[in-house]
This record gives structure tokens, C-alpha cells and sequence, in this order.
């Protein structure tokens, strides 16, 4: 979670995934666009599993001479969860720190509304000369967030940058390790450019044509309302739709019967926000059944989430159940 993977700029993040996992596969390869798929050779259904590498950032738009960094948002990102934030301004040999700051607020309209991407500006206590300097310049990307991530107040809840998807990386890595016990055809793809516009997902099933897919994600908590609807620590989550897509229903039956019979408890998400993976794959070619398994994350798309390690044991046991015993489609 550590690696720095903006929108089109996943290199730290394969590179970290290559080494893991091409041990465990027949061929590890990266695609003309950056997509890392990891292939399992075995008999029908063709599976594919797809989690996206890239995280949420922003990336410089104007410098001015006093040194102030103004941005554009790399993936979906309210500009209030930004003010205060520490950042990494990320240059061609590490980084430089900074914090996100408020232009003086001039007048009484600017007090009677939210804060605007364009009302923000990085301090990094350099000026524009030494920015360039020290390598820094426009499209240089920043980074959100602290290069750690640290248990809460109990051993389980998990805090840290990048949840969203790096938990998908992680539970797609697991399932490799174990891809000894699969029959099945399978391409593990840990996919770019999910947060702008779901790109990479997109070429990559073109150029698999599986027989079906499903995406391991994350996806948004809402469990400090007075109703929540979508809980940390309370199983993974199956995505029912979302903003732009419906979940297969054969697939979405199979999922469920074998949570079920392995007593694994699953939440449903039926979202009127946002989209993922599976939505671009379920449009390739001539049509690709999907279906989408969560994790929950608290404060998802902002600098800091935090989720539940119990969620992300049971997502790997649901997917290994899964794969084990595939349906033919």
C-alpha cells in the first residue's frame, strides 16, 4: 500500500506484484497499456479475476513564483477530505513533503460555501526556482496520504492509503499463491487506470475473452450513520449494481450459494454512486458476464481509509471456494 501507483503511473506497484507472484503461474506479462495479467493455464471456464493497481492522487496543473503547487484531481476526490493533508510531491528520485492549504479566504461569499479544488494550493516551503530545482514540475503527480499503515484501536481494524484497491492486489496475490489447487483457466489482471475511466480492465478483457469475470474491489462503508447499510468486519460484500452496472445474476446466485454452504457471512451493495471493473468488462466484445466481490473500507476515495482484516480472510476464503469449484457458463 505504500507504493505510489496514480492513474498511469502503476510502475512501483507492478513491479512490487511481478516479483511476488510470477513463481506461482505459468507466464506473468505486462500488456502494451501497463496491465500486470498473471495467467493460470488449466481446463474450461476461462476465468478472469481483475483488481485494480492505481490509486486515487493529483497531479500539478500551475506553479506560481511564490512556490504555491495548484492541482487537478487524478480519479474521483472531494476537495474538502484534502485541506490539511500531508502530501508527497513525487519527483523522478523520491519525493518532497508538503501540505494542502487554503488560498486567504478574501470575502464573505468564499465563507458560506465548501472548499474548491481550485481554492487549494500545496505548500512544500519551496519557491517555483526551487521546485523546478529540485525536479518538480507541471504533471509532476502527488501523492495522498502517509507512507504507512497502522492497526486502530483494535488488532483487526487496519488504517492506511490506497485501500481502494490495493486489498483487490492483495486478495488476487493470495489466490495465485494458492492457484495450485484451481483446475480452471485462470488470468489473475491487476489492472491501470481504474479510477479515470476503467481503461485498463477494458483491454485486457478484449484480449482475454473470458467465459466470465469477477472483480475483486472495495467499496464504500457507511456504517457510522445511524443505519448503516454496508458494515466494516461484517464479511465481504457483493455488489447487487451500482451507478453505471448490473451485476450477472447466475453469477451473483453461484457467489451466494457458496458463501452460504462454507458459512461465510456476505453483505449486499446496491450503489447509486460510482462504478467499477466489471462494468467495462461486462461490455467487451460480444458481452462478459460479470460480478463484483468487496471489501469495505471507511472514508474510501480520501487520503485515509480504514477496513476490516477479518473482511479481506473472508474475501480470499469466498474466491478460493469459488475457483475450486467453478461453473461453466
Amino acid at each position: 500500500m505504500n507504493a505510489s501507483g496514480i492513474s498511469g503511473s502503476e510502475e512501483d506497484v507492478r513491479e512490487i506484484l511481478k516479483r511476488e507472484v510470477r513463481k506461482y503461474v505459468s507466464d506473468v506479462k505486462v500488456d502494451k497499456l501497463g496491465n500486470l495479467i498473471a495467467h493460470k493455464k488449466g481446463k474450461a471456464p476461462k476465468i478472469m479475476l481483475a483488481a485494480h493497481m492505481d490509486e486515487i492522487g493529483l497531479i500539478i496543473k500551475s506553479i506560481d513564483q511564490k512556490g504555491r503547487i495548484y492541482f487537478s484531481s487524478l480519479g474521483g476526490i472531494e476537495p474538502l477530505t484534502l485541506l490539511g493533508q500531508r502530501v508527497h510531491v513525487l519527483k523522478k528520485n523520491g519525493f518532497i513533503n508538503g501540505f494542502i492549504t487554503l488560498n486567504e479566504i478574501s470575502n464573505d461569499a468564499l465563507m458560506n460555501r465548501l472548499p474548491e479544488m481550485t481554492d487549494l494550493f500545496i505548500d512544500t516551503g519551496l519557491d517555483k526556482a526551487e521546485l523546478e530545482k529540485a525536479g518538480v514540475e507541471i504533471g509532476s503527480n502527488i501523492s495522498l496520504g502517509f507512507r504507512h499503515n497502522f492497526n486502530l484501536g483494535k488488532k483487526d481494524i487496519i488504517a492506511g492509503k490506497a485501500l481502494d484497491d490495493r486489498i483487490g492486489c492483495y486478495i488476487l496475490t493470495e489466490l495465485i499463491k494458492k492457484s495450485h489447487k484451481f483446475k480452471s483457466e485462470v488470468f489473475f489482471v491487476f489492472t491501470v487506470q481504474e479510477e479515470i475511466g476503467l481503461y485498463g480492465a477494458k483491454t485486457s478483457a478484449y484480449e482475454i475473452n473470458p467465459d466470465y469475470a469477477i472483480v475483486a474491489e472495495a467499496t464504500s462503508s457507511d456504517d457510522m450513520k445511524p443505519e448503516p447499510t454496508i458494515s466494516i468486519g461484517k464479511g465481504p460484500c457483493l455488489t447487487i449494481k451500482d451507478a453505471e452496472s448490473v451485476s450477472d445474476k447466475k453469477l451473483n446466485k453461484w457467489i451466494k450459494e457458496v458463501a452460504k454452504q462454507k458459512s461465510i457471512a456476505i453483505q449486499y451493495d446496491i450503489n447509486d454512486i460510482g462504478t467499477t471493473d466489471a462494468m467495462t468488462i461486462s461490455i467487451s466484445k460480444g458481452g462478459v458476464p460479470a460480478a463484483v466481490i468487496s471489501v469495505a473500507i471507511r472514508n474510501i476515495h480520501s487520503a485515509m481509509g480504514i477496513a476490516h482484516a477479518e473482511d479481506i480472510r473472508n474475501a480470499i476464503l469466498l474466491f478460493e471456494e469459488l475457483l475450486k469449484k467453478p461453473i461453466n457458463y
